[in-house]
């Protein structure tokens, strides 16, 4: 029998609009766990017109008597948590018998941040586009078996050793190679113990909740951060995030095993977008991009950084549902090309004059790229809003079935606006939904 869990993922570069889809579906089941990633990621859900930006813990907060999951994988910086729990509080949302946090979850601490932005900034280094929250160090001293974890935050004596060894070490290098002003561990110390004390309730064996909840029935959505092509292994590295964020890591990031994983929702745009450095082959550099991020809002949730604007691009979809073995697509953003009398799409990729079928796996191959575009027409009329897929645009309608035809997977839903109820499932999807929830 098929386990009542999905993953549910970015299908690019990351701002696929997650976070509403997340929401819209966490009614349907019981936990939502997240399972990548760091504060750096950026989920926004608008309910009824009122904005929520939630940045570490899972969209499913937002739905009474769903249980919210900090997994394993993810990197948890004890101070963007706690301000995070209290915006929640202070909108009404009862987090305190929601969220359940991996007491093996890796704690992000301030040198981390010291040493990114540093690193960042530093002269003759290669940018990669960070947000200089610390989440690449952190993720580089868990590989190193040399990180902090949750478990550990809690254990005081533990605690303290650990801060004061580390920051030795920090600060000389930081300094050595940044000319880095050096931390006090003292006061990080004091900093740390105070936030332990106000996470310590909240900590618990998730694995262990997320396993016994499948086993009895329960249903279950592991919440993807970034996107494929951010992933560390097989998006267009080096300008990638520092976790695994296709469907592999919902494993690895929960402890829950692949055959528990019941189906893969991966979460695209009608176009596509990126933020910070690296290779984008259907990046638009005229009016058209400008319209794009206009009419789409294309700024960070958290950085408020304008995203780069693109067409769709087929090839990277095809290689992002193949690596994911993504099952169910949903469009999002549908809307956005509503002002587009044409609307390019990438259909193939050239390199040296030669068609392609594989994905190149460096940045000097992705960036040597030549699109191959159809031309299809636009709709001209507004969609946003239209829940019912046969009151779309007929051209609209064709633009999606092209979509679904090329990419090799079922589209399942659609989302013309970015409030919750602006959303459409198909009734094939709604269908499978139903046996999750059931």
């Amino acid at each position: 029998m098929r386990a009542k869990t999905a993953v549910v993922l970015g299908a690019q570069w990351g701002d696929e609009g997650k976070g509403k889809i997340v929401d819209v579906l966490s009614e349907r089941f019981s936990v939502v766990a997240r399972y990548a990633g760091g504060h750096n990621a950026g989920h926004t859900v608008i309910i009824g017109g009122k904005k929520f930006i939630l940045q570490l813990i899972p969209c499913g907060i937002l739905r009474p008597g769903s249980k919210a999951v900090i997994g394993n994988g993810v990197v948890l910086d004890p101070m963007a948590f706690l301000k995070e729990v209290g915006k929640l509080r202070d909108l009404g949302v009862n987090v305190d018998n929601q969220i359940f946090v991996s007491n093996r979850a890796q704690v992000i601490l301030e040198y981390h941040r010291m040493i990114e932005l540093a690193a960042e900034s530093a002269p003759g280094r290669q940018r990669i586009g960070t947000t200089s929250r610390g989440i690449g160090p952190a993720y580089e001293d868990k590989m190193a078996r040399n990180g902090l974890r949750v478990v550990d935050l809690l254990n005081t004596n533990l605690l303290k050793t650990h801060i004061e060894n580390a920051c030795h070490e920090k600060n000389t290098i930081a300094n050595a190679l940044f000319g880095a002003k050096p931390l006090d561990p003292a006061k990080m110390y004091e900093e740390y113990a105070h936030a332990a004390e106000q996470i310590a309730p909240f900590v618990t064996d998730t694995a262990f909740m997320l396993n016994k909840a499948i086993d009895n029935g329960g249903s279950v959505m592991f919440e993807g951060a970034q996107g494929t092509m951010l992933d560390i292994d097989h998006g267009t590295y080096p300008f990638v995030t520092s976790s695994s964020a296709t469907a592999g890591g919902a494993v690895t990031g929960t402890g829950v095993g692949p055959t528990k994983i019941g189906t893969v929702i991966g979460v695209t745009k009608a176009y596509v977008t990126r933020v910070g450095e690296g290779p984008f082959p259907t990046e638009i550099f005229d009016e058209s991009g400008e319209l794009l991020r206009a009419r789409g809002q294309e700024f960070g949730a958290v950085t408020g950084r304008p995203r780069r604007c693109g067409w769709l691009d087929l090839p990277l979809l095809r290689y992002s549902n193949q690596v994911n073995g993504t099952e169910w697509l949903v469009v999002t953003k549908l809307d956005v090309l509503d002002a587009f009398e044409e609307i390019p799409v990438c259909t193939g990729y050239k390199i040296d004059g030669k068609l392609i079928d594989t994905m190149p796996a460096d940045v000097r191959g992705i960036e040597s790229i030549e699109c191959v575009y159809t031309k299809l027409k636009g709709w001209n009329e507004s969609t946003e809003g239209i829940t019912e897929f046969d009151k779309l645009p007929k051209i609209a309608q064709d633009y999606l079935r092209f979509l679904e035809k090329e990419s090799g997977a079922k589209i399942g839903m659609i989302s013309t606006g970015p409030d919750r109820d602006q959303t459409m499932l198909m009734p094939e999807f709604a269908a499978a939904l139903n046996e999750l929830h059931s």
